[in-house]
């Protein structure tokens, strides 16, 4: 039950106020519920004209028989003056009265656990949500999107219909058996006694049947998980999958996956159907045994209770059941959703590895160098950065070159904070990144990787991403930089044109210099393209170096290209090959110096 006290104690303390209406009104309504009941033996009574008169009433006291006594007085006069008849509608009406006290208190209080439940569940939300986004990048490279998508959608919603929808039992459901069983001790202790002695063994056998539910559910969402990555892998390569004729293989594969997950789903279903029927039969049981030992007492005279009593004693009882057969219903689904809750909070546990220092400095201008000092860095024991130390200076165009896997997008991504590095340091103006404000850090680099991500939505929200109130001439400007401008005045809507989801409706080489676009717009002090021109003919990507180096000539400017004829006349480029830094200087210093960047310039 560890799962449920940290719900209890992170996500229900805002929320004490609705928690205390939410039992008080239960509370209410229970002991309204008890007093209609309790009005059952009168009513009996007088029907079948057992009304004893009672000759003068007691003080008044919160105590039963003082209670009983009156009660009784009022009733016997109310039959001597006005007949039994009067006195069995007037008991009927108050039997009214009770209920609907008792079903208002029960609307009120289930009003007040509509915030708990739903703001429980946003704010469940909101904070996976946002530890996505803070997130390592390695961390994604390690698991699968659907799996994540998962453990946001599914296990989300299974937390909100099975542990939130059990709230309102776990909040209710005790208040009620507490109350009604100090209704019956008072009634008669012997019968309640006995009672109590066959309860707790109903649920300990539920319980015991229970017990394995949250396991088997842990591994339904895991399958789950599953599923939805292969359906997003189908989604994102639908082309590769129709190309090959391999839709048959895809579909054996997700076929394969789904009935393993609907085995799952069929043992968890029948275990948790088990709860209801399970639970109604025994409570049939400490009924019958109830009833047959209690009516003994009744017919020997010794449980201090008439049979009209008793009949209202086993009503109170009756109820006892129900709520107690929905509690256990409730612990059924409450070790479900713990299961889905659990694989969030491994989501929420992460520690984070780029974590921001406290006191860290703010920054908001770049004005001498960058400077990496002796850094080295392993993604996941596997060397990737070796001894790398390199001055970049403020206003240089800097072209970063090497074979793929040499090492050249973790370079940037160190400069960036998606990661650490395991030795050595990174300064900007002479401060260690560490020691500065990581959203002011990342505010100094427009970014550009080589599939920029776009939204549904038109070219100048997309352009101006991030900006509540985009400035139409900038959206231009930036446009035209990253020789955008043509293709979008093309369309039909112009820079109002939808583009689809990811862009769908461009090209890679547009959807490239939307990608560009956005980081000029940014109007960041360092502009970094990772491989952001791949897609682009030679002609194309010619054209958008020349624009981003004549037009933002006050800006540093980080290239990671493999083709090097359009970044030639960079201020300096620096070569890597196999995580280590081999070479740095002009393009014609390292064709007189470097064999291996001769090699590759001699390659394209």
């Amino acid at each position: 039950m560890r799962s449920f006290l940290k719900i209890a104690r992170e996500y229900l303390s805002p929320y004490r106020g609705y928690i205390l209406l939410n039992i008080s009104f239960n509370l209410l309504g229970v002991i309204f519920s008890l007093f209609s009941l309790v009005l059952i033996g009168p009513f009996l009574n007088v029907l079948f004209g057992l009304q004893k008169p009672i000759d003068s009433l007691l003080p008044w006291s919160l105590n039963k028989d003082v209670l009983v006594n009156n009660f009784n007085y009022h009733i016997g006069h109310l039959i001597i003056q006005h007949g039994p008849q009067a006195a069995l509608f007037a008991i009927c009406g108050l039997v009214i009265v009770m209920f609907l006290l008792k079903t208002g208190n029960i609307y009120f209080a289930n009003y007040f656990m509509a915030p708990i439940r739903n703001g429980v569940v946003r704010d469940i939300r909101n904070r996976i949500y946002r530890k996505i986004l803070e997130l390592p990048i390695s961390y994604y490279s390690q698991k699968h999107k659907g799996d994540i998508m998962s453990r946001v959608t599914q296990d989300v919603q299974e937390v909100e219909w099975s542990i939130m929808a059990s709230l309102e039992k776990l909040f209710r459901d005790p208040i009620n058996m507490f109350i009604f069983l100090i209704g019956m001790l008072l009634m008669s202790p012997g019968l309640t006694a006995f009672v109590l002695v066959l309860l707790p063994i109903s649920a300990l056998i539920i319980g015991h049947i229970g017990k394995n539910l949250r396991k088997q559910s842990a591994g339904s969402q895991k399958q789950m998980g599953y599923l939805m990555s292969i359906l997003e892998e189908t989604l994102s390569g639908l082309r590769i999958i129709k190309s090959f004729n391999a839709e048959n293989h895809a579909e054996k594969k997700f076929r394969k996956e789904n009935q393993l997950f609907t085995r799952i789903m069929n043992q968890i279903t029948r275990r948790r159907e088990l709860a209801s029927p399970l639970s109604e039969f025994l409570g049939s049981l400490v009924v019958v045994g109830l009833i047959a030992y209690g009516g003994n007492l009744v017919l020997i005279d010794k449980g201090h209770l008439n049979p009209a009593s008793f009949i209202a004693y086993i009503a109170i009882f009756s109820q006892i059941l129900t709520p107690a057969k929905s509690f256990s219903t409730a612990y059924y689904h409450l070790n479900k959703g713990l299961a889905s809750f659990d694989r969030i909070n491994e989501i929420l546990n992460i520690q984070l590895k780029a974590r921001e220092l406290p006191g860290t400095q703010p920054v908001s201008a770049f004005q001498r160098q960058i400077i990496f000092n002796r850094v080295s860095f392993s993604y996941e024991d596997q060397p990737v950065l070796r001894n790398i130390s390199l001055q970049l200076d403020q206003g240089k165009t800097i072209a970063i070159i090497g074979a793929s896997g040499s090492g050249k997008s973790t370079f940037l991504d160190l400069l960036l904070r998606f990661y650490d590095p395991d030795e050595g340091s990174i300064t900007i103006d002479g401060t260690e990144i560490r020691d500065l404000n990581i959203k002011d850090l990342r505010g100094l680099f427009g970014y550009v990787p080589q599939e920029s991500l776009l939204f549904n939505d038109d070219f100048i929200h997309n352009i101006a991403f991030g900006d509540p109130a985009p400035d139409f001439d900038r959206v231009v400007h930036a446009a035209r930089i990253a020789d955008a401008l043509d293709f979008i005045e093309s369309k039909e809507d112009g820079f109002y044109s939808i583009i689809g989801d990811r862009g769908a409706k461009l090209s890679g080489g547009q959807r490239q210099r939307l990608g560009i676009a956005r980081a000029v717009y940014a109007n960041r002090p360092v502009l970094i393209l990772d491989e952001a021109t791949s897609a682009l003919d030679n002609e194309s990507e010619a054209r958008v170096y020349l624009a981003l180096t004549e037009n933002l000539k006050d800006k540093t400017i980080l290239f990671v290209a493999h083709r090097l004829s359009t970044i030639i006349r960079a201020n300096e480029m620096v070569l890597f090959e196999e995580g280590r830094l081999i070479d740095h200087g002009t393009h014609e210093e390292l064709l007189k110096r470097s064999q291996a960047y001769r090699h590759l310039y001699e390659k394209e």
